[in-house]
């Protein structure tokens, strides 16, 4: 952490150095404290109270910060996870299921991390209201789903939105559209954290105002703020007095992640002693997902670790497909009185991770979040279980977005399963160019979503459109150069076709 007081000599004896490090960080946190009081300051009310909470939060995290010394695992003590600790889907699915499904179901609670902005499509607002398919939002079809258990086992499943201060306001508008659904949905919000200047390690903000230049004083501080958020809204206690034992825990914009009711039977079936309290779901990794987060153990314990983590000079190992065979879906189910117990014995322990930003005006930030599987550590009999690829069906950019609009999937219920049609079980890969980045811009250029069903590979790059009723199969590339356009025309199958140039068809 020397690297935080660059100003210190290197000849300083170890005891001395040691001190003086101490005493600046003390230092630090008070210049923190104070800086922070100066805010609170600002706001008045109910503001002001949350507030408070969100910064004694937000000091735990920054007190961490500043004692890290170094990487956060050492990798000569990493091993791989004990065999019975990632268990396959099938072995979970063949105990097959119980009766009185509906008895499970009224323990649950669905969770959706609702925080995120559209932005990186294009779009303005909260992301779970971009429409996917048939007009349907990510919280249509959310929604959809939780009705259609409900219906069919005549169960109270609630949905349990946990929204950010970029998306709370335009999500409760539209949860009023829902008011006559056979689903009861709560919100809460994550906490509001300030953004730190790199130099000084101070809050860039002056004020708690979420107004003009203000707004980018402040961040949302992943999702590894549910526990504490959930728990500081009284949610967590009015659930757990209704009588709900597990939460299951998805990103709004992954339409894998619909309720398992194999899983479920697992955990509510376990004998109590021996109960687990936190199943990450699993898949195996390809060569598309060599970023994502993994299962490791360390230190006795299953533990979850993530790229940013990992010394440079293993980068190139944790990629690997070979030792590091699954990651993370980030599909969860978590046991309520588990985040209670471990909420009030402060007991709630994940690595920070250090995300750097560049502010519009240049000026330097950090922030500092946390991610919510990483608390797998501090959970009694955590779990990892290897799911089908189906479960993990995120859309993050309009490559995504034309996988589950086009007939590679079909809809029932709120929820997307692949085509039987379809003769492998994998999704071609998609690479959509910058033309297609925003949603509005790659609606434009589809007549009609082109039949996919035996696609292995598409890549798109410059100004190209699609007429209706197009056919794509096996790799297709298309490539119009720059100032050229390609109008692929209706009705058109192109099978292992590279087109290239210009092709522009027009009205006689």
């Amino acid at each position: 952490s020397s690297s935080l007081f660059p100003g210190i000599s290197k000849g300083a004896p170890d005891n001395n150095m040691a001190q003086f490090q101490e005493m600046m960080r003390q230092q630090l946190e008070s210049s923190m404290h104070t800086e922070l009081g100066k805010l609170l300051d600002t706001s008045k009310g109910p503001e002001k109270e949350v507030a408070k909470k969100d910064f004694q939060g937000f000091e735990k995290l920054f007190h961490r910060f500043l004692q890290v010394k170094g990487p956060s695992v050492e990798w000569p003590k990493i091993q791989r996870p004990p065999e019975d600790s990632i268990q396959p889907y099938d072995k979970i699915a063949a105990r097959g299921l119980p009766d009185n499904v509906a008895n499970s179901l009224n323990k649950l609670v669905v969770v959706k991390l609702n925080g995120g902005l559209g932005t990186s499509m294009g779009c303005k607002g909260p992301k779970s209201l971009i429409s996917v398919r048939n007009e349907n939002t990510f919280l249509d079809l959310t929604v959809q789903q939780i009705e259609h258990l409900n219906k069919t086992y005549k169960t109270d499943v609630p949905l349990v939105l946990m929204n950010s201060f970029n998306t709370d306001e335009d999500t409760k508008k539209i949860l009023q559209k829902y008011t006559h659904t056979q689903v009861k949905i709560h919100n809460f919000n994550q906490s509001r954290y300030p953004r730190i200047n790199k130099e000084s390690l101070l809050p860039v903000a002056t004020n708690m105002s979420m107004s003009g230049s203000s707004a980018e004083g402040w961040y949302p501080p992943g999702h590894g703020d549910i526990y504490a958020s959930f728990y500081n809204s009284g949610l967590l206690d009015q659930l757990i007095a209704e009588g709900k034992e597990y939460i299951f825990v998805s990103n709004i914009d992954n339409l894998g992640a619909t309720v398992d009711l194999h899983i479920l039977h697992h955990l509510v079936s376990q004998p109590n002693g021996k109960r687990c309290e936190f199943v990450m779901e699993v898949t195996d990794k390809t060569r598309a997902d060599v970023k994502g987060g993994t299962l490791i153990e360390y230190d006795g314990k299953l533990r979850l670790l993530e790229i940013a983590q990992v010394p440079k000079a293993h980068v190139d190992e944790f990629k690997s497909v070979t030792k590091f065979k699954i990651f993370n879906t980030n599909n969860l189910w978590i046991s309520l009185a588990a985040v209670k117990r471990l909420q009030e014995q402060n007991a709630m322990d994940m690595e920070i991770i250090v995300n750097p930003k560049t502010l519009d005006g240049g000026q330097n930030v950090i922030q500092l979040e946390t991610a919510v599987g990483a608390a797998i550590k501090c959970f009694d009999n955590a779990l990892g279980i290897n799911v089908p690829r189906s479960r993990f069906l995120p859309v993050k950019t309009t490559s995504d977005l034309l996988l589950v609009m086009s007939n590679l999937y079909s809809l029932d219920a709120g929820s997307l399963t692949m085509s039987p049609k379809r003769e492998f079980p994998t999704t071609p890969h998609v690479k959509l160019g910058s033309s297609f980045t925003k949603v509005q811009e790659y609606l434009m250029r589809f007549e009609s979503i082109p039949d996919m069903l035996e696609l292995d590979h598409l890549t798109v790059s410059g100004d190209v459109t699609f007429g209706k009723n197009v056919s794509l199969k096996g790799t297709v590339i298309i490539i119009a150069n720059h100032g050229d356009r390609i109008d692929i025309p209706a009705g058109s199958m192109l099978e292992n076709k590279i087109v290239s140039g210009n092709l522009r068809i027009l009205d006689h």
